[in-house]
């Protein structure tokens, strides 16, 4: 088995790609085997982004009241949760957020709405006006996630000046319809390939832990290898009192590791963001998901959710032995 991880591993490093079955056997690897592919993953990641992490921040900018069903979702008005509701914050307070991440070292500050998708009107034009702010005001790389794109809106954001453009496809496409039923999964497509073709980079990724099969963790990263996203952010559920994955805990920190390192394969070139539900599901193995070939990180809190005081992601960074991307692009 120890010749099969190597030869997987110098195909990836060669350019080549990995199959589906190939994916399954990282899911499955156990002790020393998973190890190897560790290893693999760690030596990809240096060769096409070195020993340099990102790290994003986000503002959850409009809370509650998504009109989407989406099974792990704390916002939707469809399960009942005590997640905090409020209409969009104002101008001020977006830019005043990007000021904070830019000051914490952070490279991508992402606005995020709840809801379908943002149309023209008061509220866009607001997020415009800050995206527009921080484009010019803050060294950092303003993002945003509204929901679903028209090439309309998605030219009024790239012209403003957002960076990215944040859209996850949750999971794979055959374990969808289980997840959410009022928008389908070539809405979320179609809203990727809108953003790309406007001119932003596309973060586009999903969340683990919902009652996918492995073969389905392959599938979605396969999809996003097709979609040719830039950025991939892996997210693993932490599950929310009220919601109907409220009981779902199958995770380990194990699990969380081989998906990184499987994304890593997959995906060689892309940045590989930890995000969501990292302090509950990696738990000790934190640090170890730079090894695993994750190329980043969020910190600060996410949506509903805390995260990590900042000054202890910082010393798990250090203690990692990994730097701080100084000169991202």
């Amino acid at each position: 088995m120890q010749q099969t991880i190597l030869r997987i591993t110098e195909k990836v490093l060669n350019g080549g790609e990995i199959s589906e079955e190939e994916g399954l056997q990282i899911l499955t690897a156990q002790g020393s085997e998973y190890t190897l592919f560790m290893a693999g993953a760690h030596s990809i990641k240096e060769k096409y982004l070195g020993n340099c992490i990102d790290l994003c921040s986000i503002i959850n900018a409009k809370s509650g009241r998504c009109a989407e069903n989406c099974s792990f979702c704390a916002q939707s008005s469809h399960h009942q949760t005590e997640t905090p509701v409020y209409d969009l914050k104002s101008c001020a307070e977006m830019v005043r957020g990007a000021v904070e991440a830019e000051k914490e070292g952070n490279h991508c500050y992402g606005i995020v709405t709840s809801g379908t998708a943002v149309s023209a009107g008061a509220e866009f034009n607001r997020i415009i006006e800050a995206i527009g702010r921080i484009a010019r005001e803050v060294s950092i790389a303003p993002s945003a996630s509204l929901g679903i794109l028209s090439e309309q809106t998605a030219a009024a954001l790239a012209g403003a000046g957002c960076v990215t453009y944040h859209h996850n496809l949750e999971t794979a496409r055959s374990f969808f319809p289980e997840i959410c039923t009022t928008h389908s999964y070539e809405d979320d497509v179609a809203t990727v390939r809108i953003a790309k073709q406007s001119g932003m980079q596309v973060c586009c990724g999903g969340i683990f832990g919902l009652g996918e099969s492995l073969a389905q963790r392959v599938e979605m990263g396969l999809t996003l290898r097709e979609l040719a996203v830039d950025s991939v952010p892996l997210n693993f559920l932490n599950p929310i009192v009220g919601t109907p994955l409220e009981k779902n805990n199958f995770l380990t920190p194990i699990d969380c590791l081989r998906i990184i390192t499987l994304y890593r394969y997959l995906l060689p070139n892309k940045r590989i963001t930890v995000c969501g539900g990292r302090e509950k599901n990696l738990r000790d193995f934190q640090a170890t998901m730079f090894m695993a070939g994750a190329s980043g990180t969020m910190v600060g809190n996410y949506l509903t959710t805390t995260g990590r005081a900042h000054a202890d992601d910082l010393q798990m960074i250090k203690d990692a032995e990994v730097v701080i991307n100084a000169c991202h692009s």
